[in-house]
């Protein structure tokens, strides 16, 4: 078992408080939007082992059946297939989709046999693997998940009385489910972006002004002036989540986190497809090919009640689950079959002897047992073989 070193990534969305009140730290007055434990060639978490400092990513590089188990390198590689992470939202991260593993695959190799540079600012696909995700709230944490039925989004944006929104609320009534989605996010991500930029101005006093269901959206346009995406965010549910609830993200879901702490667990993949809400590349012709057109109701995951709380998702890639550690509780002994990494969020619990602070995380290779005791809360990360 090896103490992790994590990077905390300074992206412009992040929160300035929330991962160093939890770390217990002063702040920086920086942003502090993610810090990753896992090895994700980006930013891999570190360990010593004695002969120095190296990365998680080069020890499995090195013994991948030795650290992640023969069953888990004959399903998934000889790659930890899954990224930890804790995320704190100052403000909105970037509406959102990701691909399902066929269209990843087939988008990274147009992209390679095309030359463009993994690095290129235009670049869809940065791997060949798919990314679906699970976020479990640390603090009451916004987002924003999936389509409104049709009807729905169109009375909302009727309610806001703009007259340049009439047209799209007139098109989600006019047509079927998949084809008043598909036409609605089409039209407001090609609009002209000036007369664009006027509906969003309108829009968004509109909704500050009405507040009630609007109030999600009314902060929108103070972070993103102008962009098409805060009225495609209009067409998605909105969804608070209290402390322990989770949502899990799958394949052409549109999404996007507005507000809070959370530990965020996902299959270990970069490829993001955007649809608003970033003056990052907007590929529309692309996103449309992988956005999923129907209503989405967000389902909020409770875990079952037990010593192991696990958060169920149809995926392999990632299992989490957390535990909630009594003072004078019994030990639980954790499955030594798989690789897992386990993260601290409150108390000073222990894992085999090391007392572990909030914010620390430990990896655990397959075959080592490893016993939980103390005080306080653990997230497992690990995978379904």
């Amino acid at each position: 078992m090896d103490r992790l070193t994590n990077t905390i990534r300074p992206y412009a969305w992040g929160s300035t408080t929330l991962i160093p009140t939890l770390l217990k730290v002063e702040p920086t007055g920086e942003p502090q939007a993610e810090m990753w434990m896992g090895a994700h060639p980006g930013a891999p978490s570190r360990l010593d082992r004695g002969r120095g400092e190296t990365t998680l990513s080069a020890v499995i590089a090195a013994d991948p059946e030795g650290e992640l188990g023969t069953a888990a390198v004959a399903k998934f590689g000889p790659r930890l297939p899954f990224l930890l992470k804790l995320l704190a939202a100052g403000a909105p991260l970037s509406l959102q989709v990701h691909p399902d593993l066929a269209q990843a695959k087939a988008g990274f190799e147009d992209e390679e046999r095309r030359g463009v540079p993994i690095d290129a600012g235009h670049r869809n696909y940065k791997d060949a693997n798919h990314k679906p995700e699970l976020i479990c709230a640390l603090t009451p944490f916004d987002g924003l998940c999936g389509f409104r039925p049709p009807l729905e989004a169109a009375a909302l944006l009727e309610g806001l009385g703009v007259d340049t929104l009439k047209p799209y609320a007139d098109l989600l009534r006019a047509h079927p489910v998949e084809a008043a989605l598909r036409e609605v996010l089409t039209a407001v991500l090609t609009a002209d972006r000036a007369e664009m930029a006027r509906t969003v101005t309108e829009a968004a006093e509109a909704a500050e002004r009405l507040g009630g269901p609007y109030a999600p959206y009314a902060g929108l346009v103070h972070d993103y002036p102008g962009d098409p995406g805060v009225i495609a965010a209009m067409l998605l549910n909105h969804v608070r989540l209290q402390p322990g609830e989770a949502m899990f993200l799958g394949a052409g879901i549109p999404h996007a986190y507005l507000d809070g702490l959370g530990v965020e667990l996902m299959a270990n993949s970069d490829n993001v497809l955007r649809c608003g809400l970033t003056p990052k590349h907007v590929d529309v012709p692309e996103l449309l090919k992988v956005v999923l057109f129907r209503p989405t109701a967000p389902g909020v995951l409770r875990p079952e009640s037990d010593v192991e709380e696990v958060y169920e998702t149809p995926t392999d890639e990632f299992r989490l689950s957390r535990f909630l550690l009594a003072p004078g509780g019994a030990p639980h002994t954790l499955p030594d079959t798989t690789p897992q990494i386990l993260l601290c969020t409150a108390g000073a619990p222990k894992a085999g002897e090391l007392t572990l602070a909030p914010g620390e995380s430990v990896f655990v290779p397959a075959g080592e047992k490893v016993e939980l005791s103390g005080n306080g809360t653990v997230f497992r990360a690990t995978i379904r073989v």
